[in-house]
C-alpha cells in the first residue's frame, strides 16, 4: 500500500514513510497505515522501564524520609502512589485502536476546538515544565561531573551543560518512535545494571532500625502522608502521552496486554528505585541526593553513575519532547514534527535554566510534583472515563477530521462535558492541595491533609460520566 502525505486543517502532518530506527521520524499526528504497524505489546515494557530507572525516583524516595516518615510508611506510600501507573496503561490501549497520537484522541473528550485550548496547558506548558524538572536532575549531576574534571563553578559553564544535555535529548525526540523502541530496550538493561550497583552500596549503608527524631502522629502524620502520596502519584498521572508509544502496534493488539506491559514497565522500576532513595535517606543526607550517593560510591564508579543519571533523564525527556511535538501539531500550529520538537525544547531549556540558576533542585522537584496534579489528575480521569464509556472504540479517521458537523465537533467545536469535568476536577483538586506556597481551603480546614489527587479525579470522572449520560454526547455501543 502506498502512503501519501496527509494534510488537514491542522496543518501539514508529514506522513512521509515508515518510522525506522536511526532515521529521523517525519510522521506527525497522521494515521499510521496498517502496513507500518508491527510488534507485540511486550515491547512497551522496555520503552517505559528505561525512563523510570530514575535518579529522580531516588530523590523522591529520599524526600519522603526527609518529610518525617518512617521507612515502612514511606514504602507504603511508594507502593500505593505508583499504582496509578495503571491509568497510564489503560489510556495507552487507545493508541493501537486509533492509530494516532493521544493529543488527537483527546478531541473525543474536549471537542476539536476545546482540545486545542486544553493542549496548550497539558501538551505545552506542563510538558515543558516536566522537561525542565528532569533536565534539572540531569544538569545537577552533569554540572557536578564538569566540576570534577576541573571546570569552574560558573553560571556560564552550568548553562552550557544544561544546553548540551537538552540538545542531546532533543535528538532522541527527533529520531522518534522506532529509535526510542530500539534504543530504550538496550538502555533499560544498562541503566538497571548501574542502579543495581548503586542499590548495593545503599543497602550496605541502610539503617534498618531508623526512626525519625520526632515521629509524626495524628493530624501531622495524616497531612504528611497525603502530601507524600501526591508527590509519588504525580509522575504516573503526567504520562497522558502513553498512546503515542503504542500507536504503531497492530490495531488488534490486546488492550489488556498494552495496558499491562505499559503499567508494569513503569511500576516496577519506579517502586524499586524510589524505595532505594528512601533507604538511602535512613543514613545519608538526601537533601543533596547526588552528593549523598557519591559519598558511598567508589571513586571510579562515580562518573559511571553520573553518566547514567544524565542518560536516564534524557530517555525520560526524549519521550516527553516527542509527544509534546505531536501536541503542537494537534493544536493546529502549522509545523512539521521536527521543528515542533525544537520549539518545545527551547521552552523547556529556558525553564531549566531558571530552575537551576535561581531555585534549588529539591524545591523545584517538590513544588512541581505537588502542583501539576491539579491539572494532570482530572485530565487523566476524563481520558480513562471516556475510554471506558466508549469501550475503546476510537476511529483515527474520524478523530483526524476537523470539519464542522463532524463526530467530534460537538457544540461549536467544544465538548462542554469534557471541559466542565476538567474544570470541576481541577477546582476540587485545588481546594485539597497542599504546597509550599498554596494550601487549599478544604485542606487547611482538614489540618493540611492533601487529597488533591483522589478528590480531583473522582469529581472529574463523575462529572464527565454523568453529563455525557444526561446529554447523550458520547454514543454507547
Amino acid at each position: 500500500m502506498t502512503t501519501h502525505p496527509t494534510t488537514t486543517s491542522a496543518g501539514p502532518l508529514d506522513g512521509q514513510g515508515p518510522a525506522r530506527a536511526g532515521h529521523p521520524e517525519t510522521r506527525g499526528i497522521d494515521l499510521v497505515p496498517v502496513d507500518e504497524r508491527a510488534g507485540r505489546p511486550r515491547r512497551l515494557f522496555a520503552v517505559w522501564a528505561a525512563p523510570n530507572v530514575s535518579y529522580l525516583s531516588l530523590a523522591v524516595g529520599g524526600t519522603l524520609i526527609l518529610m518525617g516518615l518512617t521507612l515502612p510508611q514511606a514504602i507504603g506510600v511508594i507502593l500505593a502512589g505508583n499504582l496509578l501507573w495503571i491509568f497510564t496503561g489503560i489510556i495507552a490501549a487507545s493508541g493501537p485502536v486509533a492509530g494516532t497520537s493521544g493529543s488527537v484522541i483527546s478531541r473525543a473528550f474536549y471537542g476539536v476546538i476545546g482540545n486545542k485550548i486544553v493542549l496548550v496547558l497539558t501538551g505545552w506548558l506542563i510538558a515543558a515544565a516536566y522537561l525542565a524538572l528532569n533536565w534539572s536532575a540531569a544538569s545537577v549531576a552533569g554540572i557536578g561531573l564538569a566540576q570534577r574534571t576541573g571546570l569552574p563553578d560558573h553560571p556560564a559553564v552550568n548553562a552550557a551543560v544544561i544546553c548540551l544535555i537538552a540538545g542531546a535529548t532533543l535528538l532522541i525526540a527527533i529520531y522518534g518512535y522506532a529509535t526510542i523502541v530500539r534504543l530504550y530496550s538496550t538502555l533499560s538493561i544498562l541503566l538497571t545494571l548501574v542502579f543495581i550497583v548503586v542499590t548495593g552500596y545503599v543497602l550496605a549503608e541502610t539503617d534498618w532500625s531508623y526512626a525519625p527524631a520526632e515521629p509524626l502522629k495524628g493530624a501531622a502524620l495524616a497531612a504528611t502522608l497525603g502530601i507524600a502520596f501526591t508527590i509519588v502519584a504525580s509522575t504516573p498521572l503526567s504520562y497522558s502521552n502513553s498512546p503515542d508509544l503504542a500507536r504503531y502496534l497492530p490495531r488488534d493488539s490486546s488492550p489488556v496486554a498494552v495496558a499491562g506491559w505499559t503499567a508494569l514497565g513503569a511500576y516496577l522500576p519506579s517502586v524499586v528505585f524510589t524505595t532505594v532513595g528512601a533507604l538511602a535517606a535512613t543514613s545519608l543526607d538526601m537533601a543533596d541526593p547526588q552528593a549523598a550517593l557519591e559519598s558511598i560510591l567508589p571513586g571510579w564508579f562515580i562518573p559511571v553513575f553520573v553518566i547514567a543519571v544524565v542518560v536516564n533523564t534524557m530517555t525520560n525527556n526524549g519521550m516527553t519532547a516527542y509527544s509534546a511535538s505531536l501536541s503542537i501539531q494537534s493544536v493546529g500550529v502549522r509545523l512539521a514534527r521536527i521543528p515542533a520538537v525544537l520549539i518545545i525544547g527551547v521552552l523547556g531549556t529556558a525553564m531549566t535554566l531558571y530552575a537551576i540558576l535561581v531555585w534549588d533542585f529539591l524545591t523545584s522537584v517538590n513544588t512541581m510534583l505537588q502542583l501539576v496534579v491539579v491539572v494532570t489528575g482530572p485530565a487523566m480521569a476524563v481520558a480513562v472515563t471516556d475510554l471506558v464509556v466508549r469501550r475503546n472504540r476510537y476511529q483515527g479517521t474520524e478523530l483526524l477530521g476537523q470539519e464542522h458537523g463532524g463526530p467530534f465537533w460537538y457544540h461549536r467545536g467544544v465538548h462542554w462535558c469534557g471541559v466542565l469535568a476538567l474544570v470541576a476536577g481541577g477546582l476540587t483538586s485545588l481546594m485539597w492541595v497542599t504546597t509550599s506556597f498554596w494550601t487549599g481551603p478544604i485542606a487547611t480546614a482538614m489540618g493540611d491533609f492533601d487529597l488533591a489527587i483522589p478528590s480531583g479525579m473522582a469529581v472529574a470522572a463523575a462529572v464527565y460520566w454523568a453529563s455525557t449520560r444526561v446529554l447523550g454526547t458520547v454514543p454507547r455501543s
